[in-house]
Formats: structure tokens, sequence, C-alpha cells
């Protein structure tokens, strides 16, 4: 039981901890101290629920319809273009942490909402990472060692989705200047822009 609980978490943590578009994102938001702890528990739950889906057997509906998964690429790449750019729009515009009335630049509760689930379902890694890989590994315990890998996977990205949020907040001396945060969002284009190419890649290479 312990040893299936540490195979999930190892496994569960090692593909999340990456900088990736949703973590990109949630490090944003907690930056901006905007809508944490919902946007921790969401991130925890999607990924449970990816994860429990792989690990019952969904995985392989999934990888059978490639042409459903190259479509989920497409769109993946065009959510990521968008929040490239823009990231780019805000690095341009130039935006402190904190401005002089102390009034700080986030997203609506709604925008905050879309722009989440879009990063997250949109993104056709999500389905490879969780359901397909956590699945398979997964799919190899029975019984209670299934269960307790799958608490050991969502228990990792529980344990980084909610450090990564609220233990933002650190970095946050680093970022009160306009110069600071237009390297940030540089950063963040950038890495948005060559996650696109990568998917559009890999649809065209598979058509």
């Amino acid at each position: 039981m312990i040893s299936a609980f540490s195979a999930g978490f190892g496994l569960s943590l090692s593909l999340i901890v990456a900088l990736g578009a949703q973590n990109l994102f949630l490090l944003r938001m907690g930056l901006a101290l905007a809508y944490r702890l919902p946007l921790a528990l969401a991130a925890t739950l999607s990924d449970g629920l990816l994860m429990a889906a792989g690990v019952l057997g969904f995985g392989q509906v999934v990888l059978a319809y490639p042409d459903a998964l190259r479509g989920l690429t497409l769109g993946g790449a065009v959510m990521l273009c968008a929040y490239g750019a823009g990231a780019v729009r805000r690095a341009l515009r130039g935006e402190a942490l904190h401005d002089e009335d102390g009034a700080e630049r986030i997203p609506s509760p709604r925008g905050a909402t879309l722009t989440f689930f879009a990063i997250t379902f949109l993104n056709p890694h999500v389905y490879l990472d969780t359901v397909g890989l956590v699945g398979a590994v997964g799919s190899r315990f029975s019984g209670p060692a299934q269960g307790a890998f799958l608490a050991g996977a969502i228990s990792a990205s529980a344990v980084w989705f909610f450090s990564l949020i609220f233990g933002a907040r650190l970095l946050r001396p680093f970022l009160r200047t306009t110069r600071a945060w237009r390297l940030l969002d540089s950063v963040i284009a950038l890495i948005m822009f060559s996650l696109a190419a990568v998917l559009l890649k890999g649809a065209f290479a598979s058509a």
C-alpha cells in the first residue's frame, strides 16, 4: 500500500512540475493574490478526475481516437497562442504588481475561470499525462493498491498546486516594478508560443 502510494505520488509530481501553461497561469494568479483557494481546488480536482478516469481504463478510449486527439491538439495550440498574445500585450503595456493607488490588474472571476478551464482541458498533454500515462501505470495495480496509487497521485497534485499558488507570494517583493513584470510576461509569452509550435508540429506530423 505504501509503495503504491509512493509510486503514484512520485509519478504525478514528476509530470506536473514543469513550466507549462497551467502552472504559469496559476503562478500569475498566485502573485496577484487572486482567486487562490478556488483555483488550487479546481486544479487539484481536475487532475484528480482525469487521473481517476485513466486508472479506471478510460485512457485507452482517449488513445483509440487519434483524430479527436489531433483536433484537441489544434484547439490547444490556438488557446496557447491567444494566452501568449495576451502576455505580449501586458508586456508592451507594462504593469507593476501594485500601482500607486494599490489596485491590482487581475482578470474578472469569469475571465479567470474560462482561462483556467481552457488551459487545463484544451491541452492534449494533460490527457496524455494524467489519463494516458498515470492511467497506464495505475491500471497495473489492483484492489486497495490501485486506490493507494490514485490517492498518492492526487496528493501530489494537491501539494504542488497549493504550494505553487500560495507560495507565489514569496516572489512578490521581486515583482513590484514594471520592468520585472514585463520580463515575467515576456517569458510567459515565449513559453506559450513555444508550446503552441510543438503542438502544431505534432498535430501535422501525425496527419
